[in-house]
């Protein structure tokens, strides 16, 4: 899911607390384009209108705005202001671009680059609210917008969607899918079953039925994929003047949709992109990692889309933090929370292992042939779904012998491509990749498989390098040519290839972790996943390392200056050997990238970013499915990935890797005591623990890091 405004979006986003005023002698001097100074592909260009101004851009659609004192202008309604900035000889210069943001003022600038405003040439849509009925009676609420300037055969393209689509109209398109409306599609927004103004009943990721049986009731074969293939049937019947293609697209829930239209598809889907799909619940994406419950986000969500059939996220008055650690397990949770049990904590409660009621929504079991096109997208940060598409890809491509399962990786959070921007945190990429990955492989896609426009030159995967920044194309993921090497955790803190030769009573590292003061996963107050207004969550996983400080319960080795590139292409894994002196434990691994100390690089100077890095919960180390407890200080062997990287370590820099056995609240505290059910734990399950992470020529702890061949 991705709540986000794009920075152009604030403009018609946030309320505004002034009266307009009217400044008529002033206004048209400020007439012209300004190029934004952090973000330069996104130029303001403003218009005389009457006695205000008006704002365009590429992506932004046309806003007055209203003078409310000589040089300041906001739009109605809006907390964002543009202060126009003029010279010593009073010739305009720039502006300042001001939001009202949750923490306080945010700021930027543009200069300007010309006196002549240029309009964003949106392409005119047309907009209609249909009902379609799904072979069970029940009806789903769409939205249909088509070109209008146009009367040729157009193809479809189709989001299925939790969160409402009332609010497409034809500037939301332009600005949110520019290359694509201005290539020309027939938009469809459809609101899923039992959210907003569908009808029927709400199933967080519906399980995919046994629809082929004629024997089974209704409420058995009817799914996500059913209702895809009723409303392309309805639409290519209904709608007037299409050429009988349908694409399907979507990010996050959207992209869960988006790949099951492909499984069992009508005949007319001829391009699908799942874009961070939410793909497998437990094992790696929105609410567990190997077994770890996701819970701030688990609990978030859940009231998001359970407590009503519109959006309704939770907005917490207090450090998250300090809220789940005095609420305690899921049931703690559910007590504070005071909505009932909604039914996803209820499969939290009842389902906290690999079992049937998980096994069943999982995607990628599902994806045993090719049936159409298929562009996965994801995010090499992506907070929510960055397991996803790298799964799917994983499952579809041993069938793709028509060489139709495609990849793209880039250097985003989550849906961060939808926007217009070159940086993500403190990081700067060059160039706004977005755009790049828009212009020049999601349009491409959708024009060359839906309209025969053009050609699509992406042989398998394009992955966005970064380090040295810069696109980089594999004809597999992960690249065949890779070798791997094991990176070797020393008992003395070093990082190194060379295999340890000491033995287990001298050759680890140790810490104590406590439940009741656990690793925080970013720097605090931790808002609620989707605070009105913003939120720490989109940019958590490039936040410097260094917020830590010097915990004493995070274990770290680090290599010597590099004195050459090391680049890591591929899927990286922990091999860890580690006891307890509990008998559960959890361990999260963290390879980082340790900038030099240089004021050339300013913030990103003497940074630990976060490069690969994953979480395990211990009792599921010989399966998902059957827990067991973890023998008191017993080296015991903990093997997983860290998922796909493509990054280099430069030289100067250092190789960094963490473990550590809590990373809260993102993740639920493990009681450190092995109980039956950790969601229903109790205050006292809760004890701290002793972690030896061995670095042994008998238990040598390692990354397996897949390095380029020469």
């Amino acid at each position: 899911m991705d709540l986000r405004h794009s920075f152009a979006a604030l403009l018609l986003a946030s309320s505004l607390c002034s009266a307009p005023l009217a400044y008529p002698q002033s206004s048209g001097k400020y007439v012209g384009q300004y190029r934004d100074d952090a973000e330069p592909e996104i130029v303001y260009s403003f218009f005389q209108e009457g006695q205000d101004l008006a704002l365009e851009g590429r992506r932004i659609p046309r806003t007055p705005l209203h003078a409310i004192s000589q040089n300041v202008f906001t739009a109605p309604e809006n907390k964002a202001r543009f202060v126009f900035l003029t010279g010593a000889g009073g010739e305009v210069r720039g502006l300042r671009y001001i939001v009202e943001g949750p923490h306080g003022k945010e700021e930027s600038t543009a200069t300007r680059i010309s006196g002549q405003p240029e309009h964003n040439h949106f392409r005119p849509y047309s907009r209609e609210e249909v009902m379609i009925p799904m072979r069970d009676g029940v009806r789903l609420h769409a939205v249909i917008l088509r070109p209008t300037d146009t009367n040729r055969p157009l193809p479809f393209l189709m989001q299925r969607t939790p969160y409402g689509v009332d609010g497409s109209t034809s500037d939301s398109i332009n600005s949110r899918y520019t290359e694509l409306a201005q290539s020309g599609y027939i938009f469809v927004m459809e609101d899923i079953r039992g959210r907003y103004g569908s009808e029927g009943k709400f199933l967080m990721n519906r399980p995919i039925a046994d629809h082929h049986d004629p024997n089974s009731p209704n409420e058995n074969w009817i799914d996500e994929t059913t209702d895809a293939y009723d409303t392309v049937a309805w639409l290519i019947k209904n709608v007037p003047d299409n050429n009988g293609r349908v694409g399907v697209l979507g990010i996050s829930y959207p992209g869960f949709l988006a790949i099951e239209s492909g499984i069992d598809p009508h005949p007319a889907v001829k391009a699908i992109s799942p874009q961070a799909p939410m793909t497998n619940l437990w094992i790696g994406d929105d609410f567990f990692h190997n077994g770890a419950w996701r819970q701030s986000y688990g609990y978030d969500y859940a009231i998001g889309l359970e407590t009503s059939k519109e959006n309704a996220f939770s907005k917490l008055k207090e450090d998250a933090y300090d809220f789940f650690l005095s609420a305690g397990s899921l049931a703690g949770d559910i007590r504070r929370a005071n909505v009932g049990v909604l039914p996803t904590w209820q499969g939290f409660l009842d389902h906290p292992a690999y079992d049937h009621y998980w096994q069943v929504r999982a995607v990628e079991t599902h994806l045993t042939k090719v049936n159409v096109p298929t562009l996965e997208v994801g995010g090499w940060w992506d907070q929510e779904d960055m397991w996803g598409p790298q799964a799917e890809y994983a499952a579809l491509k041993p069938h793709d012998a028509h060489h139709e399962v495609f990849l793209v990786l880039g250097p985003w959070n989550h849906g961060e491509w939808a926007r217009t921007t070159r940086h993500l945190g403190d990081l700067d990429f060059g160039a706004a990749t977005t755009d790049q990955f828009r212009a020049q492989i999601e349009a491409p896609f959708f024009a060359h498989y839906l309209k025969d426009e053009g050609s699509f030159d992406l042989e398998d995967t394009a992955s966005f390098q970064t380090g040295t920044n810069r696109w980089m194309r594999y004809s597999h993921w992960p690249p065949k040519e890779s070798v791997e090497r094991d990176l070797y955790l020393a008992s003395d803190g070093s990082l190194s290839f060379d295999k340890p030769k000491g033995d287990d009573a001298s050759s680890f590292l140790s810490y104590v972790s406590d439940p009741a003061d656990p690793v925080p996963y970013r720097r605090r107050p931790i808002e609620a996943t989707y605070a009105p207004g913003g939120s720490g969550w989109y940019t958590w996983l490039v936040q410097d390392q260094r917020f830590l400080g010097n915990r004493k319960d995070i274990a770290t080795w680090t290599t010597p200056v590099l004195d050459h590139d090391v680049t890591v292409t591929g899927d990286v894994v922990a091999d860890l050997f580690a006891s307890t002196s509990g008998t559960d434990s959890d361990w999260v691994v963290k390879l980082i990238d340790v900038y030099p100390d240089d004021p050339s690089l300013g913030k990103m100077s003497g940074a630990e970013l976060m490069i690969a890095d994953e979480i395990f919960r211990g009792r599921y180390r010989k399966s998902y499915e059957h827990p067991e407890a973890i023998p008191a200080n017993q080296p015991e062997e903990y093997k997983f990935s860290l998922h796909g990287a493509d990054h280099v370590f430069l030289k100067g820099h250092r190789i960094m890797v963490q473990v550590q056995s809590t990373w809260f609240p993102l993740y639920d505290r493990n009681p450190q005591t092995f109980v039956p059910n950790i969601m229903t734990a109790s205050p006292s399950d809760y004890k701290p623990a002793t972690q030896r992470i061995y670095g042994s020529a008998q238990h040598p702890s390692h990354l397996v890091l897949p390095i380029p061949a020469k």
